[in-house]
């Protein structure tokens, strides 16, 4: 099944921070993938800006091995690499000085083309940069800027960067990019909710049970020790990317497609969520493997710090107070050196009020699951007879869409930072998040940061390979229910 391209404007991308990680491992290679779909136009240019003193060429070897280690190259592909190339270009730059601005300033001079600029560097970066565009005449209204999180470590930081980036740019002007919002089964999500009548009707607390969402990684904090420690689960995961899929899952349906019609139902969704009890949440802390513990250190060894009481563990019981939702918890869980990477939302739909077919049949509930990595793809569980005789015994079967399978493999497959950049120079900002958006995320989640503090509260250590604490576990059966098993 093959996919419609449709090319973008011609455009100019800044990518401050252009020799850094985030650069080579997905911009880059994202921006190659969409030069050799055709969605590229002739033209466009690819500007690395970066403290590197470095010549073009040097610039365009590194694209390459780039694109060569992260993409990597598939067949065909090759054949466009030289024309890709030839459109990149790289300015040695100072963020917080005078050097290379006036080059820039030049580059860009006298052309009719978007203009965006990256800031895929520090966040202690943002304010200088902003600042330093609009004094060489960079920021005008064809202007737009594409920030990466973290966006402030509280609500304070969070209105304090707010106000900086609003002193030089416009609102619609500032795309503060969640890359999860990218994938595309995260859009599917809206597809299925909004555009099924099979769904809509059910989706509220008369029908559905509760809703865990779950972001599971089997790495551990690896090269990213020190920004881990100061930040943990609750800020590097919680408060954007699982707020992020917790807004979609139940906002209410937005009037229409439109980016601040969708921003302003999710916008509902944070104010209405009521605060965590100290007894719904679970810090936890990833041991060493055992028998592996030179490759696979424990989380203090990792980060330098046997005394840290930083979280790699969180999960929550939290409820929406609102009409569709009143009732209904929702169950966040996210961590570091889990059994398996698997990123899940799971809405578990109440059980028929009566049952036709006796005790002996058990008890049955319909469960959908929306997974976004690995296997990106949905699955609605169905409760039917079980082939053979003897009586009614029913059992549960998957109806399974995996994407790949049902869609095929020769579209156009698109990354969730290709996705989002091409958003950037659509100018559509459905899939970022609004400064009103960050700072009530922020707002809900500095209560439970302070509490931690304020109590001298310590993770509960768990082990490497498993599925968390077992406080996590417990925190469910108290309930009743019982997380859904991470697979692979």
């Amino acid at each position: 099944m093959s996919s419609r391209v449709i090319p973008v404007e011609p455009f100019d991308l800044v990518i401050f921070g252009g020799t850094g990680d985030l650069a080579r491992r997905k911009i880059l290679p994202g921006l190659f993938r969409r030069y050799c779909a055709g969605q590229m136009p002739e033209g466009a240019r690819i500007i690395g800006a970066a403290r590197s003193e470095m010549t073009e060429q040097d610039f365009r070897a590194l694209v390459q091995e780039a694109i060569e280690e992260f993409g990597p190259l598939e067949k065909g592909q090759e054949r466009h690499l030289a024309g890709f190339l030839g459109q990149t270009h790289y300015i040695p730059i100072d963020a917080r000085g005078e050097s290379g601005w006036a080059e820039l300033q030049a580059l860009m001079q006298g052309t009719e083309r978007i203009e965006a600029y990256y800031f895929s560097v520090s966040p202690a970066l943002f304010g200088d940069l902003a600042e330093r565009l609009q004094k060489w005449g960079l920021a005008d209204r064809q202007a737009r800027i594409v920030v990466e999180k973290p966006f402030g470590r509280d609500l304070a930081t969070a209105r304090d960067l707010n106000r900086t980036l609003a002193a030089h740019f416009e609102e619609d002007q500032i795309y503060r990019i969640d890359h999860y919002l990218g994938k595309e089964t995260v859009q599917n999500l809206m597809a299925v909710r909004f555009g099924n009548m099979l769904f809509e009707p059910l989706w509220n607390s008369q029908y559905v049970d509760h809703i865990q969402i779950t972001v599971a990684e089997t790495v551990g904090v690896g090269g990213r020790g020190d920004y881990y420690d100061k930040a943990g689960a609750m800020r590097d995961m919680v408060q954007n990317h699982l707020m992020q899929l917790l807004c979609l899952i139940a906002m209410e349906p937005p009037a229409r497609f439109d980016p601040d019609a969708v921003r302003d139902e999710k916008l509902k969704v944070i104010r209405a969520l009521d605060p965590v009890e100290t007894h719904h949440i679970v810090r936890g802390q990833y041991q060493a493997e055992p028998m592996n513990e030179a490759e696979h250190p424990g989380y203090r060894t990792a980060v330098g710090d046997a005394r840290s009481r930083t979280e790699s563990f969180i999960a929550l019981k939290t409820h929406i107070s609102n009409w569709r939702w009143a009732g209904t918890p929702f169950y966040l869980r996210t961590g570091k050196r889990m059994s398996a990477r698997s990123s899940e939302i799971t809405v578990v739909f109440k059980e028929t009020p009566h049952s036709i077919f006796g005790e002996e049949a058990g008890r049955h509930r319909n469960v959908l699951s929306i997974r976004l990595q690995p296997n990106e793809g949905i699955t609605l569980g169905v409760t039917i007879k079980e082939p053979g005789p003897g009586g009614m015994r029913l059992i549960d079967v998957p109806l399974d869409m995996t994407f790949a399978e049902a869609l095929g493999e020769g579209g156009d497959k698109v990354e969730a930072y290709e996705r989002l950049i091409m958003d950037v120079i659509r100018g559509n900002q459905t899939l970022f998040m609004r400064g009103d958006e960050v700072e009530a995320a922020w707002a809900w989640t500095d209560p439970i940061i302070e509490g931690w503090e304020a109590r001298n509260d310590v993770p509960k250590p768990y082990d490497s390979g498993s599925d968390g604490p077992t406080d996590a576990a417990e925190m469910l059966r108290r309930d009743g229910r019982q997380w859904r098993k991470v697979d692979p």
